[in-house]
């Protein structure tokens, strides 16, 4: 990453995430922008890793503006729209995109708030954040990055969205500029575009970590740049390889990253820690039955061989474990 600022075309930068429901709506939202719209647009909308994505024809289609996936390298002008591609971080490094597959954040690639991060590092002010429509978190930490580094920060309507939580979350971790509904939020964005309005720049509270952050989502190594000492410790662990976890404080909010570089909201690292309990308990049961399999396979052989008691024995074993089966189904179930 070269030093902020250093080359950076002065333009506003606008950076919108979604996650379910966000097709749609940004469909919506492309079709309200006018053709000589001065602004570059970055669009981060979950996908699955494996699933390819039509969404740049989906914007192109619906707008005057033309939708792309963002190419590694890609110089960046204004009046385009760029979508992160599956399974791949989108970052803004001065006039420049990077396309990365860093580590997850809240078990998403791309990220949200790796891209919101990176935009409001390198453009301050002039960053327009905008989250729409999804489930959980994502977006919550970038917005308030924006938010801090004296950018604009947008989000809808939560009655508004088909999925409240990511829109919720925001509402409740930051006081945002702009609280709208989707019919209004293309006239907002380019009336914020036409205007002179920006934020007021603002030193960020920690811009070494900051810039850290977005480094690590650029596939450096987050135990190298020195990660673990710019959080506090705890006596948790990262659910996608067992390392162990920081927290870090961001106004009302707190977020955690390992040594390796995931990073989580706490929406999303309880999500993770439910899923992850939920398999190890469905293991448990494979393993009873796969424990009861065993023992009246091995009670059937030795009646055959007239070992009447020892048989018997093996058919208790196999009643206890169906027992302890049951139970951890009632469980799961409940």
């Amino acid at each position: 990453m070269t030093q902020q600022g250093t080359s950076v075309h002065k333009r506003k930068v606008i950076v919108i995430g979604s996650s379910a429901g966000g097709v749609n709506a940004v469909r919506e939202l492309a079709a309200m922008l006018p053709r000589n719209f001065e602004a570059a647009i970055f669009v981060v909308q979950h996908v699955q890793s494996e699933t390819k994505s039509f969404l740049p024809k989906i914007l192109s289609d619906a707008g005057p503006l033309k939708a792309t996936h963002a190419i590694n390298g890609e110089l960046i002008t204004d009046g385009h729209i760029y979508v992160a591609p599956p399974d791949h971080h989108m970052l803004l490094d001065g006039s420049w995109i990077i396309i990365s597959k860093g580590p997850k954040e809240n078990n998403f690639r791309p990220s949200i708030d790796a891209t919101m991060r990176s935009a409001a590092y390198w453009y301050g002010p002039d960053v327009i954040g905008v989250i729409l429509t999804g489930r959980l978190s994502d977006g919550t930490s970038g917005l308030w990055t924006i938010k801090e580094m004296g950018g604009i920060a947008i989000v809808q309507d939560p009655a508004d969205a088909s999925f409240a939580s990511m829109p919720e979350s925001v509402l409740a971790a930051m006081e945002v500029d702009y609280q709208v509904k989707l019919r209004d939020l293309g006239a907002l964005l380019t009336n914020l575009v036409q205007s002179d309005r920006a934020g007021k720049t603002r030193v960020f509270p920690d811009k070494d970590r900051l810039k850290t952050e977005i480094a690590i989502a650029a596939q450096k190594s987050a135990f190298e740049n020195g990660i673990i000492q710019m959080g506090d410790a705890t006596n948790l662990t990262c659910p996608e390889c067992g390392g162990s976890l920081v927290s870090i404080r961001e106004g009302r909010s707190v977020r955690y990253r390992c040594h390796t570089g995931h990073s989580f909201s706490r929406s999303s690292l309880w999500q993770s820690i439910v899923e992850m309990t939920e398999a190890a308990l469905w293991q448990a049961v494979r393993r009873l039955e796969e424990g009861i399999i065993l023992a009246e396979q091995a009670a059937s052989q030795i009646e055959h061989q007239g070992q009447h008691p020892e048989a018997e024995e093996y058919h208790r074993k196999a009643r206890e474990l169906s027992d302890k089966s049951r139970r951890l189904l009632e469980l799961i179930y409940n």
